[in-house]
């Protein structure tokens, strides 16, 4: 068995991932960053694990996403103390897309 140490994914689950991005931007917020069809129409962790298994690019963003998310964003509030953001504000100015490598 491989020894990985330095994997920040190692032992993250899929579903792990997506539930904590989940909880911490939302699918509307997941949809604006990863513009895929599982985080922008009727979201849901079931079709959005199903889409990710199958379509490695997808979730190789996803994934960038959840690392950055990781080491920069508190947990989001829950629905009902959260406010209205000024449109002018952007979670994400600072987020880069890594290069995906094939």
């Amino acid at each position: 068995m491989d020894n990985q140490p330095k994997n920040p994914l190692h032992g993250v689950t899929l579903e792990q991932i997506l539930v904590e991005l989940e909880q911490r931007l939302g699918f509307k917020a997941m949809g604006e960053q990863v513009n895929i069809k599982c985080f922008t129409d009727s979201p849901s962790i079931k079709s959005s694990l199903k889409f990710l298994r199958k379509t490695p690019w997808a979730r190789d963003k996803v994934e960038a996403l959840y690392l950055h998310t990781l080491s920069n964003k508190p947990l989001r509030k829950p629905k009902s103390a959260q406010r209205p953001k000024p449109a002018s504000q952007s979670d994400s100015s600072d987020f880069v897309w890594p290069s995906i490598k094939k």
